[in-house]
């Protein structure tokens, strides 16, 4: 089952942008997926990155050869490879990443530890990707209010 966030709100009906959810399974599988390679695919194809089971091993590898095999039909090449961290940030509950403390700092919000811990994975994602300096950044006021961390 897929998630959407409030947040996503305006592009969740075209899937015109890569959902929180499918950039948690890319991230998860090692896969960089660019925008215009993501417009490229068919509104199904879309809903099967964003529905299809990304959590256990297995799971990630048929995930990762149905996007690799997505990518070269539509571009004739395989995608580029991320780093699959061994311990991501947002799986991790006994420490707020820095980039994220920061981001809610600039809002005047600060976040407890218990209240991260109490996040999903997928929100802590969330919160981590919108926080990085290369993501444009508007929703992250959006998403701290969506999680019920502002104060």
């Amino acid at each position: 089952m897929a998630t959407f966030f409030i947040f996503e709100a305006d592009f969740v009906d075209s899937l015109r942008c890569i959902p929180m959810q499918t950039r948690y399974n890319l991230d998860t599988c090692g896969i960089k997926l660019k925008l215009a390679d993501w417009n490229r695919m068919t509104p199904d194809e879309r809903q099967t990155l964003l529905k299809m089971p990304c959590k256990n091993k297995n799971e990630v590898q048929v995930y990762r050869e149905y996007l690799q095999n997505l990518i070269l039909y539509y571009t004739g090449k395989y995608p580029s490879e991320l780093p699959i961290e061994d311990h991501p940030a947002w799986l991790n509950t006994d420490e707020i990443p820095e980039e994220v403390r920061a981001k809610a700092a600039e809002f005047s919000i600060t976040i407890g530890l218990q209240q991260w811990a109490c996040l999903s994975p997928l929100q802590r994602f969330a919160l981590i990707k919108l926080s990085r300096p290369s993501h444009e950044n508007k929703n992250f006021p959006k998403a701290l209010a969506e999680f019920n961390l502002v104060n």
